[in-house]
């Protein structure tokens, strides 16, 4: 080959890589080359003038133990060119590429409004820091579920569904919400039941959580309100003393409304009420004695037994008519009655002081005649 043709060619080289130099710019992201790897290092050529060194720490998010753990020799990676020159030849970060390809990405799921997964990692002030794509985001305390959360650490360490709902590469601001993925499938469940649960069911709940008035439920998707009056046939002081989050229990659908989108259930529905038991022990008839426990307007109720009572009509306290109960009982006393009916439906028994009187003395004038009776046939045979 002549000294001429050498020239050129060699000049054509030169402008070749001239060429390719001009398309190789700082603060730009390229595809590069594996050539070496070493524990703390990768070196990665460009097609610049020489290979650049890329330390471990601008290879992965959070820093690996080696360089050999992210990359190996002959992997095409996209780094982002932070300076050219120097001893080095430059400086260039795999980190800084991912995360703007995943701030690309990031905008697209907002865009589609498709969810994206969200690595929780620490709770920070008014929220949650978490990782997407290797991108820090926020999630406000708000956002992190559809009710208030009390101790937010519960997340920390949880890969979760979000949403990015705002996105701003400039000032690297990513916000998250996790309530709008919970709200929809929420709508969707509760689309689902509304359209198949009626009043009069009785079904499988778990207990979400207990406040002051009440329990909320969950039966399948929907919480449903349970009144602390509905939690128990005997009174409750709050609902702790009867449930605890979690009990999976049976409860009795009492009435929907899929306008408000309101359930309202009751745990006390599906047990056997324990006055029909207690009621079951008497037959109407039957004479029995209880203490005075409280005197009202219309009458006066008694103990049978405890958490049991009946109600003596003002009618039925004395043989004379009477203006007030405390005319004929008072609180304490202990009297004798009559069942006069038991209404299981309502609920109520009717007892009375006056019947007893009477039969307990018909039964003396019965028993004196009869042994009277018995005397004269005695006398008679004689």
């Amino acid at each position: 080959m002549s000294d001429d043709i050498k020239k050129v060619e060699d000049m054509k080289a030169l402008l070749e890589e001239a060429g390719d130099l001009e398309n190789i710019r700082e603060h730009e992201v390229v595809e590069g080359t594996v050539v070496q790897v070493n524990h703390s290092e990768a070196f990665v050529d460009i097609g610049y003038k020489q290979e650049i060194p890329v330390p471990k720490r601008e290879l992965a998010y959070p820093e690996p133990e080696s360089a050999e753990d992210v990359v190996k020799v002959g992997d095409k990676i996209d780094v982002y060119i932070q300076s050219l020159g120097g001893e080095n030849g430059g400086a260039l970060s795999k980190v800084k590429a991912d995360r703007m390809v995943a701030w690309k990405d990031i905008e697209a799921v907002k865009e589609s409004g498709e969810t994206i997964d969200a690595n929780i990692s620490q709770v920070v002030k008014g929220g949650l820091s978490a990782v997407v794509n290797g991108v820090r985001g926020f999630i406000p305390a708000s956002l992190v579920d559809l009710h208030y959360v009390k101790d937010l650490n519960v997340y920390v360490g949880q890969t979760v569904k979000v949403v990015p709902i705002e996105v701003d590469v400039r000032k690297q601001r990513l916000v998250l919400s996790r309530r709008s993925i919970l709200q929809e499938e929420r709508n969707k469940k509760q689309d689902e039941i509304f359209s198949t649960i009626e009043a009069g069911q009785t079904v499988k709940g778990t207990v979400k959580r207990l406040v002051e008035y009440g329990a909320f439920i969950d039966i399948g998707g929907v919480d449903g309100l349970a009144h602390i009056s509905d939690l128990s046939w005997e009174r409750v002081k709050q609902p702790s003393d009867v449930l605890k989050v979690g009990d999976e229990i049976d409860v009795y659908v009492k009435n929907v409304d899929p306008d408000s989108r309101k359930i309202s259930l009751s745990v006390k529905d599906t047990l056997r009420d324990p006055w029909l038991d207690k009621a079951e022990k008497y037959q109407e008839g039957d004479y029995i004695e209880g203490k005075i426990i409280k005197l009202t307007d219309f009458g006066a109720f008694m103990e049978i037994e405890p958490g049991f009572d009946g109600l003596i009509p003002m009618g039925e306290l004395s043989d004379h008519r009477i203006e007030r109960a405390d005319e004929a009982v008072h609180t304490g006393d202990i009297v004798k009655v009559k069942v006069m009916r038991i209404d299981n439906k309502r609920k109520r028994i009717s007892l009375s002081i006056n019947r007893a009187k009477r039969d307990a003395n018909a039964a003396i004038v019965k028993n004196y005649q009869a042994e009277q009776a018995k005397k004269a046939a005695e006398e008679a045979q004689e």
